[in-house]
C-alpha cells in the first residue's frame, strides 16, 4: 500500500521508539506495521528511511518476540518471507485461469494489422480509434500470485501456461511481493495475478562481480538471473540477489460467494492502478493510456530509444486492448489472446568467428577463457573479445575453435555468446582443452590449477608469475573499488613492468618526478593523478576493505565490516565468529578474511599503506545511515526521470 505524509510520519515515529525502547508482545502487530512500512520504502519506492543495520536490529526484535511466541506467528508476518520450509523439488499446480503467450509484432505496419484484426473482432469502425495500454515488455520470468482473503498463499511459474511450478516459499522472499494486500476493499475474495520477476541491470552487474569474486559462474544475463533465483532451492538467496517484481495483470478474481467477478473491473489500466495503491511495484512512467494506434505506435518507439536508460531489461512493449469486456470479445487462441500483441524491439544480435581462445588471470587466481572474435559492430561498439568466463560455460554450450557463434549486446550489459551455430559446423572445429597448468606463469615448474568445492572456476593457487598482484593493483585504483581518477589499467602495467609498483601501497608513493619523463605524460596529467591518489587516501573504510581483492570479500560484506569497526586494525583480534555473527556474512567470506588479516606480509603492506596516509579508520560514511527528524525532504520520495548531466542516475540515487 501507498503511504500518505501522516502515515510515514507515524511509522518513522514509531521505527525511533523500538530502537531506543525494545518492543514487546503487546507491540507485534505495529512491527508488522514499521517492517512493512521500512520493505515498502527500500523495495518498491527505493528511498529506504533507515540504514540495513536499523532495519535488522528491528526484524530481531520480531524474530525473537515470535520464538517466545509461536502461537503469534501470522502468515503475514515479515518474518515468514524467508522461512526454513524448504523442498527438494518443486511441484506443478494448475493456473486458474490459462497463462498464454502473446503474438509479435517487429514494426509499425504490423501493429496497424493488430489495430484492424481487433476492430473486426468487436465489430468497431474502421476510423474509430481504440483504446491501448501500452507497458514495458519486461525481459524475466513469468510469475502467477494467488492471493485469498488477502494473503498470499500460492506463486508459480509460467511452465506451460496451463500448469507452472509452484515457487512460493521464494516469492515470498521477494520484498516488492506484499504477503498480505487488501483486495477485499474491493470485493475480492480471491485473486490471481500475473507479472514478472526481474532484477535491475546494475544490480545484475554487482552479482556477476560477487560471483567472479567466489569463483562461481556467471550468469549471462539479467533474465537468466532473475529466473534462476526463482528456481533456487533456498529462498534466502532469492532475496539476497534482491529480485523483484513488477504486477502487469489481474487475471481472475472472485467474491466470497465464489462467483467470477473479473469482468467488473472494466479498464486494464486501472486494474494495474489499484495494485499500485495496495503495495505491488507497477511502471508508472513507463505505461501509457493511448487513444488510437498512432499514439502506440510513437509510444513504442519511444521507449526503444529509451531502451537502454531504463533500470531493467526490456525487450519491446506490450499492447493490450484496454476495456476487459472488449478484451472478451475479441476472445482468444490457444496460444495467445487475440486483444493484446507485443512490439518486439531490434536484437542487439550479430554472428561471427570464433577465432581462438585466451586466458587470464585475475586478482584470486581465477583463470578466465576469453573469446577472440573476428571483430563485429553490435549496438554501436565492435567486439572483438568475449568473456567465456569458465570451463562450465564453455562446455554447457559446446562452443569449438571455428564456430559461427551468436553474440548479443543487451543494453550497457557486456557482449556474450548466446550460442554456437552447430548447423554451420564443416568439421574443422577444434573442441577446447581447458589448461590443466597455469597458462599464464611461464617459470620451469608447471603450477596445477585447483577448484575450490562449490566453485566453478579454476585458479592458479600460486602468485610466482606476479599476475595476481599485477591484477589486485589494477582492480585498487579501478573506479569499482579505491576510484583514482587518471590511474587506469595502462598505467598501472606500466609501472609494474618499470618497477615503481610491485603491491598496492607502492600506489601512494610513486616516483612522479620519474612519471614526468614519459612519453604521454606531462606536468598536468602528473599532477593531476598525483591529486586523485592523494583524495583517495581519505576514503571511508569499506572502500578500501573492498579494494583489497580478499577472496570472496565482495562490496556488500565490505560495508557490512566497515560499519562494526572502528578501525581496520581490529580485523587482526577478530576470530571466524565475529565474522559469521554477521547477518550475509557465512563462513567462506569469514575464513578468508580471517586468513588475509592473520597474514603477516598482507599486514606488512596495509602497515605501508598507513604510513603513506591512507585512511585505516571509520568515517561518516561507514557508518550505519541515521534518519534526519526534520529537513524539507523527510516524508518525501525523490524520482530521477530524464538525463542527468553530472552524473548518472545511480550516483544521484546514492546521494539522495
Amino acid at each position: 500500500m501507498k503511504y500518505n505524509t501522516e502515515e510515514e510520519r507515524s511509522l518513522t515515529d514509531l521505527s525511533k521508539h523500538f530502537m531506543s525502547s525494545p518492543a514487546n508482545v503487546q507491540d507485534i502487530k505495529d512491527l508488522h506495521r514499521v517492517l512493512n512500512y521500512h520493505e515498502y520504502k527500500y523495495s518498491v519506492e527505493n528511498n529506504p528511511v533507515i540504514s540495513d543495520y536499523e532495519y535488522d536490529m528491528l526484524f530481531k526484535q520480531l524474530q525473537a518476540l515470535e520464538k517466545s511466541h509461536p502461537e503469534l506467528i501470522t502468515l503475514d508476518s515479515p518474518t515468514q518471507r524467508v522461512n526454513n520450509d524448504l523442498k527438494d523439488h518443486f511441484f506443478s499446480v494448475k493456473h486458474l485461469v490459462p497463462m498464454l503467450s502473446l503474438d509479435n509484432s517487429y514494426n509499425a505496419e504490423d501493429l496497424r494489422d493488430f489495430d484492424r484484426q481487433v476492430k473486426k473482432l468487436i465489430g468497431a469502425e474502421e476510423d474509430q480509434k481504440l483504446i491501448y495500454t501500452v507497458e514495458p515488455k519486461f525481459d524475466g520470468g513469468s510469475l502467477a500470485l494467488i492471493y485469498e482473503n488477502d494473503l498470499l498463499v500460492r506463486a508459480a511459474t509460467r511452465g506451460n501456461g496451463i500448469e507452472g511450478e509452484e515457487m512460493t516459499a521464494n516469492a515470498r522472499a521477494i520484498s516488492t511481493i506484499p504477503l498480505s494486500a487488501q483486495f477485499s476493499k474491493y470485493g475480492i475474495a480471491k485473486v490471481e495475478l500475473r507479472g514478472e520477476a526481474l532484477i535491475r541491470k546494475d544490480v545484475f552487474k554487482e552479482i556477476n562481480a560477487e560471483r567472479a569474486d567466489d569463483g562461481l559462474s556467471l550468469f549471462a544475463n539479467p533474465r537468466n538471473a532473475a529466473t534462476g533465483s526463482l528456481r533456487t532451492k533456498d529462498p534466502q538467496e532469492t532475496r539476497k540477489r534482491g529480485v523483484e517484481a513488477f504486477m502487469f495483470q489481474l487475471a481472475y478474481a472472485e467474491d466470497r460467494e465464489g462467483n467470477n467477478i473479473t469482468e467488473s473491473f472494466q479498464s486494464h489500466f486501472e486494474n494495474i492502478e489499484i495494485l499500485g495503491k495496495l503495495g505491488f511495484k507497477i511502471p508508472y512512467e513507463q505505461r501509457k493510456l493511448c487513444v488510437g494506434i498512432d499514439e502506440v505506435i510513437d509510444f513504442c518507439n519511444y521507449w526503444e530509444s529509451q531502451r537502454d536508460s531504463y533500470e531493467y531489461e526490456i525487450d519491446g512493449m506490450v499492447i493490450k486492448l484496454d476495456n476487459t469486456a472488449l478484451q472478451q470479445k475479441a476472445g482468444y487462441t490457444a496460444h495467445h489472446p487475440r486483444w493484446a500483441i507485443a512490439f518486439k524491439f531490434k536484437a542487439k544480435q550479430a554472428t561471427t568467428k570464433l577465432l581462438n581462445i585466451e586466458y587470464q588471470v585475475g586478482k584470486v587466481g581465477s583463470i578466465t577463457p576469453v573469446a577472440k572474435l573476428e571483430p563485429v559492430h553490435l549496438a554501436g561498439v565492435t567486439v572483438s573479445s568475449v568473456s567465456l568466463h569458465n570451463e562450465e560455460f564453455i562446455r554447457g554450450k559446446d562452443l569449438r575453435i571455428g564456430d559461427t557463434v551468436l553474440v548479443e549486446r543487451a543494453g550497457d550489459v557486456i557482449p556474450y555468446i548466446v550460442k554456437s551455430m552447430e548447423e554451420l559446423r564443416n568439421g574443422t572445429e577444434q573442441i577446447v582443452k581447458f589448461p590443466e597448468y597455469c597458462p599464464i606463469n611461464n617459470t620451469e615448474t608447471p603450477i596445477k590449477l585447483v577448484k575450490e568445492e562449490g566453485e566453478a572456476a579454476w585458479r592458479c593457487p600460486d602468485c610466482v608469475c606476479g599476475q595476481q598482484d599485477l591484477q589486485r593493483i589494477i582492480f585498487h585504483v579501478s573506479k569499482d573499488a579505491m576510484d583514482i581518477d587518471g590511474f587506469g589499467k595502462s598505467n598501472v602495467e606500466k609501472f609494474y613492468e618499470l618497477g615503481w609498483i610491485k603491491d598496492m601501497s607502492d600506489v601512494y608513493d610513486l616516483p612522479y618526478e620519474e612519471i614526468k619523463k614519459l612519453d604521454g605524460f606531462g606536468e598536468k596529467s602528473v599532477d593531476k593523478l598525483k591529486k586523485s591518489i592523494e583524495r583517495a587516501k581519505s576514503n571511508p573504510i569499506n572502500k578500501l576493505l573492498h579494494s583489497l581483492s580478499i577472496h570472496h570479500l565482495g562490496k556488500k560484506a565490505s560495508k557490512l565490516l566497515a560499519e562494526r569497526i572502528d578501525t581496520v586494525w581490529e580485523l587482526r583480534e577478530w576470530t571466524i565468529e565475529n565474522y559469521t555473527e554477521i547477518k550475509d556474512i557465512g563462513p567462506v567470506v569469514a575464513e578468508n578474511v580471517e586468513a588475509w588479516f592473520h597474514d603477516t606480509e598482507n599486514i606488512a603492506m596495509l602497515e605501508r599503506m598507513a604510513d603513506r596516509g591512507v585512511n585505516m579508520l571509520q568515517l561518516e560514511e561507514d557508518k550505519p545511515l541515521m534518519v534526519s527528524e526534520d529537513g524539507p525532504f523527510v516524508g518525501k520520495t525523490i524520482l530521477f526521470t530524464g538525463t542527468l548531466n553530472k552524473m548518472g542516475r545511480k550516483e544521484a540515487q546514492e546521494m539522495a
